[in-house]
């Protein structure tokens, strides 16, 4: 090995050399190092990025966006983050349908997506590690966002999983509880004219509500009819038992904490209206789609006949109703609060392209800012 250098060495000495190259070879490795160095570093940091710090979102790459952190509606002077998440969890039976019709049509017009949310079985409730997937997935979807996301599932609390992301802006309608319950019951038997032809569990079976109440079959039974307490209560177990009081404080204290909107069936088109005012970026002409369009009464149950005064006072004495119909009421306590403050504030209707779009003022400008 040694001879070997040697007879090496030899023969480099016996080479021609130009001094004059020195310095450009010099030169030219050194930013080749310096090259391989910042691109080591700047793969580091992507991988940092990735996995770690989502608070940089990446652009979105759809052509109806620009390239700024925010798409900017050129007839609102609102400005659109591009990570804004809603999410619907819909109450069976409660008009939903109807709703996500409107939003349907308005997704392409107003620049964001629309996912519906399918779980097995029509499961309410999903595993720990399905909602980890879920939670995981729609905050990182960044080429979907601004995204709403709809589905019949119950309140998942984001927070819960310690993710470094943007909250979601949950939104839903909740019913009169007995209301609610008689059209699932008729529902089952004669479907609606959304899909008529779909054949439904019950078909064939043309008892009335108060015979089913009479004869306490299951159909009808008092379980039945606790189900928006669960939607909002979460996914703990003890928010689907049955006059569970722990669950119906949950729900308010969710209600209150977690959800951005709570409308009622029975005053849909206000819901719909503070809707547009409050989040113009997805809802704006809602209104007037509500107004004009075939989409105010979009699923219509077949055949629904209304219970006997005797048949409502037997499920009034129920606990579950008692707690349903409380939770409805503060619901409903509240939704009238937010629309009487909100509606006292709202603009005369902007027309634009043949149709009419809803603002209201703003209430608060900042001054007094410190160093000039």
């Amino acid at each position: 090995m040694i001879m070997v250098y040697h007879h090496l060495g030899h023969s480099l000495k016996r080479l021609p050399f130009n001094r004059s190259l020195i310095i450009p070879l010099v030169f030219i490795i050194l930013l080749v190092l310096t090259i391989i160095y910042y691109e080591s570093k700047l793969a580091q940091l992507q991988s940092l990025n990735l996995n770690l710090n989502f608070q940089n979102v990446p652009r979105l790459s759809s052509s109806n966006f620009d390239e700024s952190d925010h798409y900017h509606d050129k007839n609102s002077d609102w400005m659109l983050p591009k990570n804004l998440l809603v999410i619907y969890n819909r109450v069976p039976k409660t008009g939903s349908t109807s709703l996500m019709g409107i939003v349907y049509d308005l997704c392409a017009q107003n620049h964001f997506n629309v996912g519906h949310l399918n779980t097995s079985k029509n499961s309410h409730v999903m595993s720990l590690s399905d909602q980890l997937r879920f939670v995981w997935n729609i905050t990182r979807w960044y080429e979907r966002q601004p995204l709403l996301i709809h589905g019949h599932v119950a309140f998942i609390n984001f927070e819960k999983f310690a993710l470094n992301t943007p909250k979601p802006l949950y939104i839903n309608m909740i019913r009169r509880p007995i209301d609610r319950l008689i059209s699932y019951y008729y529902f089952l038997r004669y479907g609606d004219n959304f899909r008529p032809n779909v054949v439904r569990r019950r078909q064939g079976n043309r008892r009335t509500f108060d015979e089913c109440i009479e004869r306490n079959e299951h159909d009808c039974r008092m379980e039945n009819l606790w189900l928006q307490i669960p939607f909002f209560c979460g996914q703990n177990p003890d928010c689907w038992k049955p006059g569970n009081k722990w669950a119906l404080e949950q729900a308010k204290r969710n209600l209150v904490e977690h959800y951005f909107l709570v409308g009622v069936t029975e005053a849909m088109h206000d819901f719909i209206q503070i809707l547009e005012i409050s989040l113009p970026q997805m809802f704006r002409g809602a209104t007037f789609l509500y107004e004009n369009g075939n989409k105010s009464h979009l699923r219509k149950t077949f055949n629904k006949t209304q219970p006997s005064s005797r048949t409502i006072a037997k499920i009034q004495q129920s606990r579950v109703w008692q707690m349903e119909n409380e939770f409805y009421h503060f619901a409903l306590y509240n939704f009238n609060s937010i629309k009487e403050r909100i509606m006292t504030n709202i603009k005369p209707a902007q027309q634009y392209n043949d149709k009419l779009y809803y603002q209201d003022e703003q209430q608060f400008f900042f001054e007094k800012i410190r160093p000039r």
